[in-house]
This record gives structure tokens, sequence and C-alpha cells, in this order.
């Protein structure tokens, strides 16, 4: 595709930002020896690694200048990636809209250099001479694509790389390292910190409360993906972990992803909720802002659960049809558990994220008869009580949950508990499996 383009004269268009990540190095071996590696890199399609890269927002910052008419202008922008995930925000935080395609169509649209655009009936562009060149006329017949691959693809070149995929690189090979069975914590790293899920743990964990007094932090609708509550891509200077890593004496330019810094429970708990694109009913702006209701003011997710943690204030969700589905991403709930979210009232739930809100001591709860928040008229600023959990808890146990509205109307209604197993109820008892695992361990040992 990218060979019979340059034989047509077509060159992508200067704003389209372009690059090449395969998924192993056995693809440079026959692109090198097909010489396409030229005709894609004169496209500008460089190798810039293997596999995760622009899925998972590895893709680089976009260029000054157009990262700033973006802002300015409010643009929606898309993304189009042969990668295998799409969720919002996740390939770019300035980029809204994201498509998966065959490699060839991205060859294609980075020439057209827009997406409303009809492939079939429209030019991709114009030749030297001005001739309209179409999809029809640059896209490789099947004969072409199996002489290449017969010619070019080597049994050879897959035990070449993958007899050494385990040696690492010459950085990695020489790595200085610590052999000692107790890991040393660096209190200046700013990637891997402790993380306070065993601080001040007692042998015998505390008994179940009940939920009171609860607030909603976030009042979502459907569909609420891992990606929009922990999101894995790159993030901007004045984001809640922007701001943390600065205050910490990181550049921005070396800010990384969150998913690069996993390890530090300060950064993660500062993205989650923090995805650009995620839509808050109770606060009026898009991304991860909420409101601190004593006050009103309006604070980024994690500002606001660092208020309400000053006076012990617990926390809910509210959401919609299938909360948590996407990637099977632990920190979406680990996160969850650091903010100080107790439960999670949705109509629905992804299977993954709700073991992993189990896991992590935070209640899955289901609402009953159909019902839901809009049903319901809750309009997310209700003070919540839940009540059941301290007494005799049971997989799919029914609590009784009165929502107050500051106007004084109280709602109640049914929550099916979504702790479907003994050891599940065990988990949750203990504040999550973590500490279950640790007592256990210790009781035994």
């Amino acid at each position: 595709m990218a060979r019979n383009a340059i034989e047509k004269g077509l060159r992508t268009k200067s704003w389209v930002k372009t690059s090449l990540a395969p998924g192993s190095k056995v693809v440079t071996q026959y692109l090198n020896r097909s010489g396409l590696n030229t005709d894609l890199e004169a496209l500008r399609f460089h190798t810039v690694g293997y596999g995760c890269t622009s899925c998972i927002g590895n893709s680089g910052p976009l260029p000054p200048h157009i990262a700033e008419a973006v802002d300015k202008g409010d643009l929606v922008v898309a993304s189009v990636l042969s990668g295998n995930r799409n969720f919002e925000a996740r390939v770019h935080p300035q980029v809204k809209m994201n498509f998966l395609m065959s490699p060839m169509l991205v060859v294609a649209y980075a020439l057209v250099g827009r997406v409303d655009v009809d492939l079939i009936n429209d030019p991709l562009s114009y030749d030297p001479n001005g001739r309209p060149v179409y999809l029809k006329d640059i896209w490789p017949s099947r004969e072409e694509i199996v002489k290449t691959v017969n010619d070019c693809v080597k049994q050879g070149d897959f035990q070449e790389v993958y007899d050494v995929i385990f040696d690492g690189s010459t950085d990695w090979q020489n790595l200085q390292v610590s052999l000692d069975e107790r890991f040393e914590w660096n209190k200046e790293s700013t990637y891997i910190k402790e993380a306070p899920f065993f601080e001040n743990l007692e042998a015998t964990p505390n008994p179940v409360t009940d939920i009171t007094h609860a607030r909603v932090l976030l009042y979502l609708g459907d569909s609420v993906t891992t990606d929009h509550i922990s999101p894995a891509g790159s993030f901007r200077e004045n984001s809640a972990a922007g701001q943390y890593l600065s205050a910490h004496g990181v550049e921005t330019a070396d800010f990384n992803s969150y998913g690069s810094r996993r390890g530090n429970h300060e950064v993660m708990m500062r993205g989650t909720f923090a995805n650009v694109r995620i839509k808050n009913k109770i606060v009026q702006k898009e991304g991860g802002f909420s409101v601190y209701f004593p006050t009103g003011e309006v604070k980024t997710v994690y500002e606001t659960a660092m208020e309400y943690k000053k006076t012990d204030t617990a926390l809910i969700v509210l959401a919609g049809k299938e909360y948590g589905s996407g990637s099977s991403r632990d920190w979406a709930a680990k996160g969850a558990y650091l903010l100080g979210i107790k439960a999670v009232i949705a109509e629905s739930f992804e299977r993954i994220h709700r073991s992993n809100l189990v896991g992590m001591g935070v209640a899955p709860l289901v609402f009953t008869n159909g019902q839901n928040a809009e049903i319901l008229e809750l309009d997310g600023t209700e003070i919540f009580d839940i009540i059941g959990l301290a007494d005799q808890l049971t997989p799919h146990k029914l609590l009784d949950v009165k929502a107050t509205h500051p106007t004084g109307k109280i709602t109640e209604f049914k929550v099916q508990a979504r702790m479907d197993s003994a050891i599940e109820i065990e988990y949750y008892k203990n504040n999550g499996i973590l500490q279950y695992v640790l007592r256990d361990y210790l009781k035994n040992s």
C-alpha cells in the first residue's frame, strides 16, 4: 500500500502524526527484506517500538502547535490505528475519536488526513500532475501480497528473534539489582512506592459495619470502562498526577504514562477517574472532576476524595449498566479503594471488575426490580445509608438503602450485594483479598 502510494506521488498529510509499532522484531526482519520499510518510512511510518505503544497511550505528544490548536479550538480530532484498543482518550488525552482498522486503511487515512471521507468514491489525494488517486488505485492485489509474504517471511527469523527474547537489551542486562529476599524501598523513587494496603493492619479484622452518611463521588452512566476509571495512557502537567510529579521534581517530558507509573500508588490514586472523557453527572464539565458538597466546590476527583477523607466520610459511586467493562485493570479497583470508595451501586457489572472490587473491599451493589438511579430520581446530592452489611452478610444478600436529599426527600430502595460466594464474603470482611491472604499466612505460619 505504501509502495503503491509513493509510486503515485502521494505523501501523508503534514498534520498527521504517524508511527509504526510491530508486535515483534520478526516484522522488522521481513519488512527490511522486502524493502517495504523504506516505503513506510518515506510516508513517515518509522518504527518507534514493539508491542504496546499507541493502543495504550504511548504514542507520544502531539506537535506543540497542533496540541495548542486542539485546545484553543476545542477540536474533535481522531486517530486511526491497527492496534486492539480504542477506548476514549486511551490513545491520547487530546484525541476524542479513535478508530480501529487494518494497517492498509491506516496508511490510506494518513494520506487523506481526515476521517470524514468516503474512501470508495472520494480520492485519497492528487498526484503531482493534479490527477485524482483513489483507494482502488493503490490497493495491493492478492497476488502481490502472497508473493511478498512467500519471498520475505522466513521461518529462521522467528527462531533468531525468539531464541534471545528473554535476554533483554543491554540496558536491562546491565541493571544493578539487590538479591536480598526483602525488597529495598527507595523513598526518592517516583516509580515504585510502598502501597498502604497493609498499614496499621490488625491480626483480626474489625467487624463489618454498615455504610452510613455516605456521599456520592461520581454519578456515571452506562458502559463505564476500566479506562474511564483508571486510564493507562499519558497525562498532562495540570492533572492531579502531573502536579504530584512536578512537585517531586519530575519534568513534564519524563512523566511517562499511568501504565508505567503503576508501581506508585500516589500517581495511580490521582489518576483514578481522571479520564478526560469521563462524564460525572454531578458536575457540569467533562473529565475527572467532582464536587465537595459541604462547600459546593468543584475539584478533581482525587482532591474531592481527599477533602472527604479529612472527615472520614464514606464515598460511593452511582452507575448504570456494564460498569467496569473493557480491560481487566487491577488499578480500577485499587484506586477506588484508596480514594475511600466503599461501594458502587450499578445496574450491572462486568464480571472481572466486580470480582476485583470485592478483592479490594469495595462492595459491588446492583439495583433491583428494574430500578436505576434515574428511575429513582436520584441526582447524586443525597446522603446515603446502606444497611444490612453488618448483619449476617451472605452472598447476594438484599440490602436496604436510604437516600436523603438536601430538600429532605427520602428515597428508599433495595440493592443486591454482588458478593457471589462464601470466600468473597471473607475477602470483604477482611477489607480485601490482600489483607485476607496476609492474615491467613500469619495465622498458619
